[in-house]
């Protein structure tokens, strides 16, 4: 497989997955600042120009992180990342599209990118701080789905490296993590293969989880 990723970005939830699934792939890294995405060669995989893509063995090309997330947690291993129950297969699925949509494309997408927002650069201050507090609101909801739980699911899943990925953010743009969500985030970087997509990805876990 191949996994068309940038460090640092949601695409790290599906590096985390591969690694976690001991899967054989090649990484290739897109630059978004460099406008990577817009290449004709990009384009031919993932004409949505955005980040990341899986090449699967059969040559087809996966989408958006949820997508992705499940197929590689549902086929490969014989499930060993997905849920069993409904019960909490619908709670890995519902944890991951509200990361998606809301917590990256709402609310951190306003800190990181204000200009998509409001092209008044003016504003984009303000953008940013509204993001922020949408990101705050957002991930304490998720907190409460943690009380009682070492994982979203019962036991650790694709959802639990969808989620890492934006606690992670909140963790590198200094947001305060709420208890339970800080006590998963810490067990994620605890985690092995974790560790190891951090450092190929350029950062030091020993200097992270200092959202106390």
């Amino acid at each position: 497989m191949k996994l068309y990723m940038t460090p640092g970005s949601c695409s790290t939830a599906i590096h985390i997955l591969l690694e976690e699934l001991e899967e054989v792939f090649e990484a290739h890294i897109v630059n978004l600042p460099a406008g990577d995405q817009f290449k004709p060669e990009f384009l031919a995989i993932n004409p949505k120009a955005n980040i990341p893509a899986l090449v699967r063995p059969d040559g087809s090309a996966l989408t958006e992180v949820a997508a992705i997330a499940f197929w590689l947690a549902k086929t490969r291993r014989k499930g060993k990342l997905w849920p069993a129950d409904p019960e909490e297969e619908t709670r890995a699925l519902e944890t991951m599209i509200f990361v998606t949509s809301a917590i990256h494309g709402q609310a951190f997408a306003r800190y990181f990118a204000p200009g998509n927002f409001c092209p008044d650069s003016s504003l984009h201050e303000s953008v940013k701080a509204q993001g922020l507090a949408m990101a705050q609101k957002a991930l304490a909801l998720v907190d409460k789905q943690l009380e009682g739980r070492d994982w979203i699911a019962d036991r650790f899943s694709a959802a639990d490296p969808v989620l890492f990925y934006v606690t992670f953010w909140a963790d590198k743009v200094g947001m305060k993590l709420p208890a339970n969500l800080l006590r998963h985030y810490r067990a994620m970087l605890a985690r092995p293969a974790v560790n190891q997509v951090l450092r190929e990805e350029g950062y030091r876990p020993e200097t992270l989880a200092k959202g106390a």
